[in-house]
C-alpha cells in the first residue's frame, strides 16, 4: 500500500479549495460544494464536490482546476477518471477535487457519504 505523501506546497488547504472552487466555477461548474473533513477521520482536509452538464465540460473543469492550483504549487499526487470523463478525481493530498458528471454525481452521492463534515464557505460570487 502506498503512503500518501506529504504536500510540497507551501499553500494552505483552505486556500487551495477556494482556488479549486474558483477555477472550476470559470468553467460554468454547477453545485460547486466544500467538505471540511479535517475534524473526521478521513485522508485529507477537504473535498470539493462540482458537476457538470456534459463529458467535454468535466474535462475542462477538471484541467482548469489543476492549472489554477499548480500555479500555487501544488501538483497532483493521483489523478483518476479523465479518459473516461463522468467523474475525474484530483488528488492533491490535503484536497481532493470531485469533478462529477451530474448524473454521475446523483448516482453515487457524495455529500450523502460524507454528511457528518461540515461545508465551507467558498466566497463565489
Amino acid at each position: 500500500m502506498t503512503t500518501r505523501p506529504r504536500p510540497a506546497h507551501t499553500v494552505s488547504s483552505l486556500t487551495l479549495v477556494k482556488a479549486a472552487a474558483k477555477a472550476a466555477q470559470a468553467k460554468k461548474a454547477e453545485d460547486i460544494i466544500a467538505l471540511d473533513l479535517s475534524g473526521l477521520q478521513a485522508v485529507s482536509d477537504y473535498f470539493l464536490v462540482c458537476s457538470a452538464g456534459s463529458e467535454p465540460q468535466v474535462k475542462a473543469i477538471a484541467e482548469n482546476v489543476e492549472e489554477a492550483l499548480r500555479e500555487l504549487g501544488a501538483k497532483p499526487w493521483h489523478v483518476e477518471g479523465r479518459e473516461g470523463r463522468r467523474w475525474v478525481l484530483l488528488d492533491f493530498v490535503d484536497v481532493v477535487v470531485h469533478v462529477f458528471h451530474e448524473k454521475t454525481r446523483e448516482y453515487y452521492l457524495l455529500e450523502r457519504l460524507w454528511g457528518d463534515a461540515r461545508s465551507v464557505d467558498l466566497d463565489l460570487d
